[in-house]
């Protein structure tokens, strides 16, 4: 009998751990994913805290294909209206920097990002009105018909300003040529203003990079001026949320 309770106790021993064994795999796996999320997370906020770092490794390891790598991330963050968080401001400026020590040369980076830039937000308008017409023939019912024609005025009326304005805005500057080509904004009109905004934006930083990025000042405190320039853009967007849905809480009926 002891033999017999000692057999069935290490069967039911070894039963527990065949079916704890899938559970603790499934719990291991998903700490691994978790782990390895958060690793990625941390390393894409290191690049953009220390883009000076990355981008001098890049240079020192693939030599010219830096102009494509850079013209890949500025054409991507203008372009794909889904990567609005790459570099970009910071990351003009440090290539600015890096074309005043004859690591790269100045006026090749410049032809090719405003390339990239013009091309990438030409990208976005013609995705975003490809989207345009589904939006303002109703398809989509649960968009607001007479906000958008209210954004079509006001790209007609101000939204060469915007477009200018919002290249030195992260994130805006990725959604602008976006919501001009749903807004079915002159495509005449877009693209004047989009090759001055990219010429604004790319001849701006590039060469504020080129005469101040390798000043003992700014090398020092270059973090700081990266968060001050992502809060500068990020902030106000997020305060103009908030006081949004506060003002729509408040004209709720109770």
């Amino acid at each position: 009998m002891r033999r017999l309770a000692h057999g069935r106790a290490m069967d039911e021993k070894w039963l527990g751990k065949v079916t704890l064994a899938p559970v603790r795999s499934c719990m291991m796996s998903a700490n691994y994913r978790t782990g390895i999320e958060l690793d990625i997370a941390l390393q894409f906020i290191d690049m953009l805290l220390h883009v000076d770092k990355y981008l001098g490794t890049v240079i020192q390891n693939y030599g010219a294909w830096v102009y494509a790598i850079l013209f890949a991330i500025v054409f991507a963050e203008t372009g794909l209206v889904v990567l609005p968080f790459l570099p970009g401001d910071s990351l003009l400026f440090i290539a600015g920097a890096f074309c005043a020590t004859h690591a790269m040369n100045e006026w090749a980076l410049v032809g090719l990002l405003l390339v990239a830039a013009t091309g990438g937000n030409t990208v976005n308008y013609f995705v975003g009105s490809w989207v345009g017409p589904k939006v303002f023939d109703g398809h989509w019912r649960f968009l607001d018909q007479q906000a958008l024609r209210k954004t079509h005025d006001f790209y007609e009326r101000h939204g060469g300003k915007m477009l200018v304005m919002a290249r030195f805005l992260p994130i805006v500057r990725t959604f602008a040529p976006f919501v001009a080509g749903v807004s079915q904004m002159t495509f005449a009109k877009f693209q004047l203003f989009n090759v001055i905004g990219a010429a604004a934006w790319v001849l701006g930083l590039v060469f504020a990079g080129y005469f101040f990025g390798n000043l003992p000042f700014i090398k020092q405190y270059l973090n700081l001026i990266v968060l001050a320039g992502i809060g500068a853009a990020v902030v106000p967007l997020v305060l103009g949320g908030l006081w949004k849905l506060v003002r729509g809480g408040k004209r709720r009926p109770s």
